[in-house]
């Protein structure tokens, strides 16, 4: 199934104590971009959630945050307190003994050694399975929603090509009109050179290596294939790197026929062609 590349998934859960949500955001990108925001706390399992983001996710500028929106009772043992206690009233004592104004002493007790306690604690294995499915989770949901993208993405695609088969079928209708005028440009040409001898046969032979070279035939039945082509690829996954180069493909025979074709209308019918290949290029672009 097609999908976009742009998507969001958010997932929540509660360990212990802990209330954790994590989201995940993507937009387009040739190649695989991750940025994490992951606490310190979780940073030990950076690698594991790269490797996750890269196989549910393949492409895209991806963007991870994990926070932890309650603690509880966490934050208990991060303060050093009897320690603490101990320089203040040593702070203290001291200050007063020396006849001082009164200071702040808890900026002062806060900047003494060992009186914070600096380590991350660490993380048990439920825990950690638990962040994990939490993201895994995440990725999940921000896949629905690409796909969900991708529908619509699978619609307007098929609209666009519609339009460029109409415009090859209304070609059609203009190429025997077309070449009766190249036939009657050329005679007249010819005609005007009144003292010029003129071999009717080679004459003939010319003008149908002349046609031959202006017919685009093998044009608009390359065209069809790439559209064809096109419409059975989009529905396969992970396929949009492909599509970009099947749309350079008809941009080719496009120009083509538009360098051809010397005749007002078809040059009409290739600008609105070229018009739909254009915006079908943007959107592949978002395309995973």
């Amino acid at each position: 199934m097609l999908q976009s590349m742009t998507g969001f998934g958010k997932s929540n859960g509660i360990f212990q104590s802990k209330k954790v949500s994590v989201e995940v955001r993507s937009l387009n990108s040739k190649g695989l971009d991750l940025n994490l925001r992951i606490p310190s706390v979780y940073r030990e399992l950076e690698s594991e959630i790269r490797k996750l983001l890269g196989e549910q996710l393949d492409r895209g500028k991806i963007d991870l945050g994990i926070y932890v929106e309650s603690q509880g009772d966490l934050s208990s043992g991060l303060i050093n307190v009897e320690l603490a206690t101990t320089y203040y009233h040593e702070l203290k004592r001291l200050n007063e003994s020396w006849s001082e104004a009164p200071v702040d002493y808890m900026s002062l007790v806060l900047r003494m050694p060992e009186v914070l306690n600096q380590q991350v604690p660490e993380i048990n294995e439920d825990e950690k399975a638990f962040i994990m499915d939490l993201c895994l989770s995440a990725c999940q949901k921000l896949t629905q929603f690409r796909e969900q993208e991708g529908q619509a993405l699978q619609k307007d695609f098929s609209e666009k090509i519609a339009c460029i088969r109409q415009g090859i079928q209304e070609i059609i209708v203009f190429e025997p009109e077309r070449i009766q005028t190249i036939r009657e440009r050329i005679s007249k040409a010819l005609g005007d050179l009144s003292d010029v001898r003129i071999d009717e046969n080679r004459l003939e032979q010319e003008m149908i290596f002349y046609l031959e070279k202006l017919d685009v035939s093998e044009e608009k039945m390359r065209l069809t294939n790439h559209l064809d082509y096109f419409l059975k690829t989009m529905i396969l996954p992970r396929n949009g790197k492909k599509l970009g180069f099947i749309c350079q493909e008809m941009g080719r025979e496009i120009n083509t026929l538009g360098s051809k074709c010397n005749h007002s209308e078809i040059q009409k019918r290739v600008v609105d062609m070229k018009d739909n290949l254009e915006k079908m290029k943007e959107q592949v672009l978002n395309t995973l």
